[in-house]
């Protein structure tokens, strides 16, 4: 490798640390280095120095030696002179070139999946033959697919939780994978009311943004000359927590956006945004939404894309600039920036790129003052192609307020992932939201897949229990054999070292790719409530509730039936319970009885949703509407006459068909909520009680 190195001493530069492996998740493989440098002039690196790298090392091997790609990382971290954080200057010419490889890997691997599949299971158990977890399933280096399901078991999270719990209290062996895990990526699903913590490692990141650079490959095709201009995204990071180990742990996005590779087209000419890396990384809600609204109205002449990362937060960033508008304009106008923005690095961020400009804020305050915000997006940023934003699975009840506020706008539902690995693309982005589907890209990880079925509406998977018996092991199918119109689990095995872990979201087959799969997104098994990443299941809202009805003890009181809906007609949006009591009692229950009971409720849920009431600020508070007796009665012959069977009917915990929600609207007698946020802290509440 010293060699290779060589080509950099002109530059003043050094190889600080480096790794490899042998990637042959592609056709054919091919050698990866990970270099790290260290940069002391201000002279910017060109890529034909790298490729010079790349040849000196493979010139250096024997001559058996394949293609060799040096796939080089930098630690942003530590001091680089500014001039090589610099924007790259990309030729048009190499942009097309860059995107026509890109699709063309696309083209390749979803024509070959079954093979690149095979080689992505062979790389990952080789890399990891020596870790604990193998060893003690007793896989004995085996890299086969076929040994590898007859031995290795499907599991859930609670099954390796003991695992994560040893290398969260600092246990550095190699548990699940050979390589040292870098972080925790806190999932927003849960357990025993805590994040699931992800154990991941670089390279993973890595690919997530090697799945990104495809993504805009894509949308490439229908928008030409899109590095031409900028994308306005509203991106935000959550708290985070440091394990009794040592460890970090937060948002898969939090991480994505504390990395080098985020906002920096040094590595894509696609990531160039109106907002500075400063006010992404603000921690201050308000700071961070202010900061990145005032520079995207600012620039708003050259933004060709606008969004965020889910359809809640950027509705969110809109209503922020319906309250803020004003004062926006105001800085727009006089080239300052409002008082109550203190945070010193977001300020002096935003002061290199805001200037006076009154005749921009004239017409920003027109649009704003005007009676209707209808199309307000179109009209603000009028050179917009697209949203981008999630709006599968549960943000599909947005879709109506997008809609209204983009004038119809395309919204772009680009890729889907998990904390657990990202997955895959939608290659037909400008479809609409409802046809919305993802071609799982077969190099992110192994795919198998657990059949599901249904029985009047209500999902099947296989069994929970900790480990399958050997039919329900035997009904797993390979990425290349799921069916079309069939429903599945999806079951992963990732280079961070899961293996065969069931995410728990349910796909259906849309189509195909050449020779690979693609799925619509159904929903997360068991999930009834979420309004942002929150996911609340029909168990922890039964015992949430069971919980809260305790207060109601002193007045003989109790509630016959319940159900819920997530109300997304509020910013933000919020739970509502609809109660149905009787009341033995000649006391009267008070307002603040109930207002106790909406509380006890928003203690007893999960982790995620006290995080997003407490310190996001992204669900507000839960709402108990009492409804007269009878109301139940009249939900089920409502239902019974669309078709229900009276026999099996039971009451839904959760509704979201619109005359159900009306009917028990129509039937409320009092509304009550939350008086204030349910506590959290950030981290894992059994470190918290170390401390």
């Amino acid at each position: 490798m010293g060699s290779g190195a060589h080509n950099l001493i002109s530059f003043d530069a050094n190889v600080t640390e480096y790794t490899s492996y042998a990637d042959i998740a592609t056709i054919p493989g091919h050698y990866v280095l990970f270099w790290e440098l260290n940069v002391n002039v201000s002279t910017r690196i060109p890529h034909l120095v790298f490729e010079d790298c790349c040849l000196t090392i493979e010139e250096s091997l024997n001559r058996l030696s394949g293609e060799l790609l040096g796939q080089v990382f930098i630690n942003m971290e530590r001091t680089i002179p500014e001039a090589s954080k610099s924007p790259m200057k990309a030729t048009e010419g190499n942009i097309v070139e860059e995107n026509k490889k890109a699709l063309q890997f696309i083209e390749e691997v979803t024509t070959n999946v079954d093979e690149v599949q095979k080689r992505v299971l062979a790389e990952i158990l080789s890399r990891n033959a020596n870790v604990e977890y193998l060893k003690r399933h007793d896989l004995n280096g085996h890299t086969d697919r076929e040994t590898f399901k007859k031995v290795m078991p499907v599991i859930t999270y609670e099954d390796i939780q003991p695992d994560i719990n040893r290398i969260a209290n600092g246990d550095k062996s190699p548990i699940f994978c050979s390589q040292p895990i870098s972080e925790f990526l806190t999932s927003s699903g849960t357990s025993g009311g805590e994040s699931k913590l992800m154990p991941t490692i670089p390279e993973e990141i890595g690919k997530r943004f090697q799945l990104r650079g495809l993504v805009m490959s894509v949308i490439s095709q229908f928008v030409p000359d899109l590095e031409k201009g900028k994308g306005m995204y509203f991106w935000s990071i959550k708290s985070e927590a440091k394990t009794p180990g040592g460890l970090t742990a937060h948002p898969v996005l939090t991480s994505m956006c504390k990395s080098p590779y985020f906002n920096n087209n040094w590595f894509s000419p696609y990531a160039n945004y109106t907002s500075p890396a400063e006010t992404i990384l603000c921690p201050d809600s308000y700071q961070n939404m202010y900061s990145q609204m005032l520079c995207g109205l600012y620039q708003c002449k050259e933004v060709l894309s606008v969004g965020s990362p889910f359809a809640s937060s950027f509705i969110r960033a809109i209503r922020f600039l319906e309250k803020h508008w004003s004062l926006l304009c105001n800085d727009i106008r006089m080239g300052t920036l409002n008082t109550q923005i203190t945070d010193q690095s977001v300020r002096e961020s935003v002061m290199k790129i805001l200037k006076p400009d009154p005749e921009l804020a004239d017409f920003i305050e027109a649009e704003c003052s005007r009676d209707s915000w209808q199309g307000i997006i179109a009209r603000l940023w009028p050179n917009t192609k697209y949203v981008a934003v999630v709006v599968t699975g549960n943000m599909s009840q947005y879709i109506p307020t997008l809609d209204y506020y983009s004038n119809g706008l395309p919204l772009v539902s680009t890729m889907y992932g998990s904390s657990e690995c990202h997955f895959g693309i939608n290659l037909n982005p400008f479809c609409k939201p409802s046809e919305v589907s993802y071609t799982l890209i077969p190099t992110m990880c192994y795919f198998e897949f657990a059949p599901i079925h249904r029985d009047n509406g209500v999902i099947n998977s296989i069994s929970k229990s900790k480990l399958l018996n050997e039919k329900e092991q035997n009904q797993l199918v390979d990425l290349v054999d799921v069916q079309i119109g069939q429903e599945y689990e999806l079951v992963v095995t990732t280079y961070s070292g899961l293996y065969r872990y069931r995410v728990g979201d349910v796909l259906r087959v849309a189509g195909y790719k050449n020779n690979a799969p693609q799925f619509y997104f159904i929903c997360r098994e068991n999930v009834i409530l979420s309004i942002d990443s929150d996911k609340t299941d029909e168990a922890e809202l039964q015992n949430a509730v069971k919980n809260a009805v305790h207060n109601l003890i002193p007045f003989d009181a109790t509630v016959t039936e319940y159900t819920s809906y997530a109300d997304t007609t509020t910013i933000p949006g919020h739970y509502v319970l609809f109660w149905e009591l009787n009341v033995n009692g000649s006391t009267q229950i008070l307002p603040s009885v109930f207002e106790d009971c909406c509380l006890t409720i928003e203690e007893s849920l999960n982790s995620v949703y006290r995080q997003e009431r407490a310190s996001d600020k992204s669900i507000g508070p839960l709402e108990i509407r009492i409804v007269e007796i009878g109301t139940f009665d009249k939900l089920m012959d409502y239902c019974v006459s669309v078709g229900a069977s009276l026999d099996q009917y039971k009451t839904p915990r959760c509704v979201k068909f619109a005359p159900l929600v009306e009917l028990l609207n129509s039937r409320v007698m009092s509304r009550h909520f939350s008086p204030t946020c349910p506590n959290w802290l950030p981290g894992n509440k059994q470190w918290n009680n170390m401390n």
